[in-house]
């Protein structure tokens, strides 16, 4: 398989001084005892917001805590628009407002006062193949900053690219339909996967899964450890399940619905406090293991409705608690981003993702360089105690929607088939949840029903 190019640019280290003596700090809260951010803007990208700590002006070196503000993510078409070669295109640049006080807003108006803007050129030739560092240090900032003096203020930060290449498939249909799905290379759409959607065995004999190994090839431990099959009274949905398949019809992942997605007493909703949830499996030893597990709600109210989600891996031979790589929502009229990306917090399209230890939308999560609970977890959390950055990303699209999602894996993590199989799994998953969670007073499409399958 071959990757396609990306380029992965980053702001980090960012830091203000502002000396008693500058102009600034006379015309404006002291960043001492008023928050300050800032807004990070590249050409056809949506705007990222990110907190800006205060250093004092006395401090003589850069502490040594290194945070990432925000990512951009830059495909091959990114970076064809940025070497336009048209008279009338201007070159990359980096834009960022600093402002005092909070990032909050109302009625399309900041609350924070603008303390100054800076502009870093940007040239990315040749970031494809090796990194480039294009600001690394301090720059002076309001008045008089194109002078050397210690009343002057300054900000602090660090902007780099990196090349990112990444395996990017494509679903030819809803997973629902048990699509193909086809990896891109450039203008090449080459068949990988094939998806194949059913009713997984939830009591009812009738309703065996067409697509799922025999039961005696699967641990039924996993899915009892994992979540529960029982029937439980009102309204729910459960028993899906999809499997990848390679060109051969071996089938090398699965994501099958564990915990019910029931409706809250008295509602149409599934809520936050009682989540329906997904087991994303492997094959290994002639069983199905567990790798991942999905969690899904409905978000109620105003700009924040659509759907939440919590992604855990599993480590190895547990059966307890994952570790949470993913935590976030997309809005479910308009639809958006499930990405995994370690070590960062940033905007994008549809909701506010958050990489974890323990990030699209506006606003910004506190940066994060490990997972959540972080610790010696031993070699069963590979490959992730291994790397960090951009992970995966998935599309997703709003509720009555035609949705075919697109899948992008960074290179390394994807040694085999099987890995890449993974995460196409788990972005079905997260697809399917979409409809999983949709309030249970609207009906679901004839793939997604029950009857059909048992009488299919």
């Amino acid at each position: 398989m071959d990757p396609c190019p990306f380029i992965r640019l980053t702001v980090g280290n960012l830091a203000l001084k502002v000396p008693l003596a500058s102009k600034i700090s006379s015309s404006v809260v002291h960043p001492t005892t008023s928050p300050c951010f800032c807004k990070i803007k590249l050409k056809n990208f949506p705007p990222q917001t990110a907190a800006v700590p205060y250093i004092p002006p006395d401090t003589a070196q850069f502490p040594e805590i290194q945070t990432l503000a925000a990512t951009f993510h830059l495909s091959k078409s990114d970076l064809d628009r940025f070497f336009s070669r048209s008279i009338f295109a201007s070159k990359p640049c980096l834009k960022i407002s600093i402002y005092t006080g909070r990032s909050g807003g109302a009625c399309g108006v900041h609350s924070g006062t603008l303390l100054a803007k800076v502009s870093v050129p940007l040239d990315l030739t040749g970031t494809q193949s090796k990194a480039c560092v294009f600001h690394n240090g301090w720059i002076s900032i309001g008045k008089g900053a194109e002078k050397s003096s210690s009343s002057v203020a300054q900000f602090h930060l660090n902007v780099k690219a990196e090349p990112d290449p990444r395996f990017v498939f494509q679903f030819d249909g809803e997973p629902e339909c048990s699509p193909q799905v086809f990896q891109i290379q450039g203008n090449i759409r080459q068949p990988v996967f094939t998806c194949k959607f059913s009713f997984r065995h939830t009591g009812d004999r009738t309703q065996r899964s067409r697509s799922m190994p025999p039961e005696t090839s699967v641990s039924r431990s996993w899915l009892n450890s994992f979540g529960s099959e029982r029937e439980r009274p009102g309204k729910e949905r459960k028993g899906w399940s999809i499997t990848v398949h390679d060109l051969s019809g071996s089938p090398v992942a699965m994501a099958s619905i564990v915990t019910p997605f029931v409706a809250s007493p008295g509602t149409d909703r599934v809520s936050r406090s009682n989540p329906g949830s997904w087991l994303i499996l492997r094959p290994g030893n002639g069983i199905w293991k567990p790798w991942g597990r999905l969690e899904a709600w409905r978000e109620r109210g105003g700009a924040t409705e659509g759907l939440g989600y919590r992604f855990e891996l599993i480590p190895d031979g547990s059966s307890g608690a994952g570790i949470v790589l993913a935590e976030s929502n997309i809005s479910s009229h308009k639809g958006g981003k499930f990405v995994i990306e370690l070590g960062s917090s940033t905007s994008i399209n549809g909701g506010t993702k958050r990489s974890h230890s323990r990030g699209s939308g506006s606003g910004a999560a506190s940066p994060s360089c490990s997972p959540r609970g972080s610790g010696d977890f031993g070699f069963g959390l590979w490959p992730w105690c291994l790397y960090r950055g951009f992970v995966m990303s998935a599309t997703v699209e709003g509720e009555g929607k035609c949705s075919k999602p697109c899948v992008e894996v960074s290179v390394q993590h994807v040694t085999c088939m099987e890995d890449a199989a993974a995460y196409v799994a788990l972005s079905a998953a997260i697809d399917l949840s979409m409809d999983a969670c949709r309030l249970f007073n609207q009906r679901l499409r004839k793939e997604l029903s029950h009857q059909r399958d048992s009488l299919g």
